[in-house]
């Protein structure tokens, strides 16, 4: 709306321009994590205490994704991030990014039951949240649920809501807000530009 504001165009025309804009920001598809890794999951849409009596969705706190989109992220201490919408948050469904992004690294989790079998393929290791434990040594996940704080304050904050159709432009763009926050202003604008490679129509944005 602001941006309709300021060129003076309608709010459709304003959204699509920053879609495509944000189409350019999924430039860390290929990237490859290693030495240390920090993975989780986190969960984007509403709370349900804040919504009307008869909009309320029964069972679905905790990790139930009934009325939320589940998020993978992984981050290599002082590297790159990574973060991608999936349908589920089973081992096979998270052992599947994992494996696509982390090379030879220690792996970092919490104990959900979805990343048990991690054990077979990395060196595992595990902070128990259940049990009030944040950090151990070198054991924790607190990069990546400092990056999930800043991703749910920009949407909330920023956008105020995204539809599971469209989370994974959003998320992208905080994903490319981190890992080009150490560039200048004209290397990260020119970073960006790099990965224009297909040119997003309105149709397919709004299409189903």
């Amino acid at each position: 709306m602001q941006l309709a504001k300021d060129i003076h165009v309608t709010q459709k025309t304003a959204w699509f321009m920053l879609q495509r804009i944000r189409n350019c920001f999924g430039i860390y598809d290929d990237v490859e994590l290693a030495n240390e890794v920090e993975v989780d999951e986190t969960y984007i849409g509403g709370k349900n205490m804040n919504r009307h009596k008869h909009k309320k969705v029964k069972s679905s706190q905790g990790r139930s994704h009934k009325d939320k989109t589940p998020i993978i992220g992984m981050i290599e201490r002082k590297g790159k991030l990574v973060a991608k919408k999936v349908d589920n948050v089973k081992s096979n469904t998270l052992g599947r990014e994992v494996v696509e992004f982390v090379k030879d690294a220690v792996v970092y989790t919490d104990e959900w039951i979805g990343y048990h079998a991690l054990g077979l393929i990395y060196d595992h290791k595990i902070i128990r949240h259940s049990e009030k434990e944040f950090v151990r040594g070198r054991i924790h996940t607190n990069t990546i649920e400092g990056f999930w704080s800043l991703l749910k304050r920009g949407i909330v904050g920023i956008y105020h809501f995204t539809s599971a159709k469209h989370i994974q432009y959003y998320v992208d763009e905080f994903v490319f807000r981190y890992n080009s926050r150490h560039m200048g202003e004209a290397d990260r604008f020119n970073h960006m530009l790099s990965n224009i490679e297909n040119r997003i129509t309105y149709k397919e944005l709004t299409h189903g």
